[in-house]
C-alpha cells in the first residue's frame, strides 16, 4: 500500500534535516573543505546521490539556511506603511533585527550562532556562494519590488532601480558581517548594540541623502 501524502513529505522533511545536521556538525569539527559530500552521506546514512537530490551542491548544505530570508529585503518594501520610504522602511526592519538581536543581523552572540557564521564568512567558497546565489535573488527581487522614482517622469530605468537594490542589500550584508566582525572581536551583543545602531542608522542615512563622495 501506498504511504499517505503527508508522511511522504515529513519522511522527506526528517531526511533532509539529518543531512543537513550532519553536514554542519561534520564542517564545524573539520573545516568546509576538509570534509567530502561522501562523508556527510556517510555519516546522515544516506546515498551520495540522495543527498544531491536534498541539495544540489556542496555549498547549498551550509546555505540553504537563507532561504527563509530570501526576498525579506522585498517583503519589507511592499509591506511598509504609506508614506514610508523603501531605504526608511529597510532601516527601520534592519533596527529591529538589531533589537531582537536577529542573527542576520550579525548581532548575535550565541556560541551556535557564532559557529555558523564563523564557518560562512571563514570559508571562501560559501562567501562567494552566498553572494552568487542568494544576494543575486534578493538584489533581483527587490529591485521588482521598488516603486518608480516619483521625480522621473520618463520613468525609471530597470538599470537605476537594480543599482539602488544592490546599494539596499549591500549595506544589510556590510552591517551584519561587521557586527559579526565585532563580537569575534571579544565584545557582548549587549556590548555593541549601541554602536550597531548608530553605524545602521549612519549606512541608510547616506543612502537617503547621497553618498559624500561626489
Amino acid at each position: 500500500m501506498d504511504e499517505p501524502a503527508g508522511l511522504r513529505e515529513r519522511k522527506k522533511e526528517r531526511t533532509r534535516n539529518l543531512i543537513a545536521q550532519e553536514a554542519l556538525r561534520l564542517f564545524r569539527a573539520q573545516g568546509f573543505d576538509e570534509v567530502s559530500v561522501v562523508e556527510v552521506a556517510a555519516a546522515a546514512e544516506v546515498s551520495k546521490a540522495t543527498l544531491f537530490r536534498y541539495f544540489p551542491t556542496k555549498e547549498d548544505l551550509v546555505l540553504h539556511r537563507f532561504a527563509d530570508h530570501l526576498g525579506e529585503a522585498a517583503r519589507v518594501v511592499r509591506a511598509r506603511p504609506a508614506g514610508v520610504t523603501p531605504t526608511a522602511a529597510l532601516r527601520d526592519h534592519f533596527l529591529a533585527g538589531l533589537a531582537a538581536r536577529d542573527p542576520i543581523t550579525g548581532l548575535n552572540d550565541h556560541p551556535e550562532v557564532l559557529s555558523f557564521q564563523d564557518l560562512i564568512y571563514r570559508t571562501p567558497s560559501l562567501r562567494i556562494g552566498m553572494r552568487l546565489r542568494y544576494t543575486s535573488e534578493d538584489v533581483d527581487a527587490l529591485a521588482d519590488a521598488l516603486p518608480a522614482d516619483p521625480h522621473d517622469p520618463g520613468g525609471t530605468p530597470p538599470v537605476v532601480r537594480h543599482l539602488a537594490a544592490a546599494h539596499l542589500i549591500a549595506v544589510q550584508q556590510e552591517l551584519g558581517q561587521e557586527n559579526w566582525r565585532t563580537i569575534t572581536s571579544g565584545r557582548t551583543a549587549d556590548e555593541a548594540y549601541a554602536d550597531a545602531v548608530t553605524a545602521a542608522e549612519r549606512a541608510y542615512g547616506q543612502l537617503m541623502t547621497g553618498l559624500p563622495y561626489a
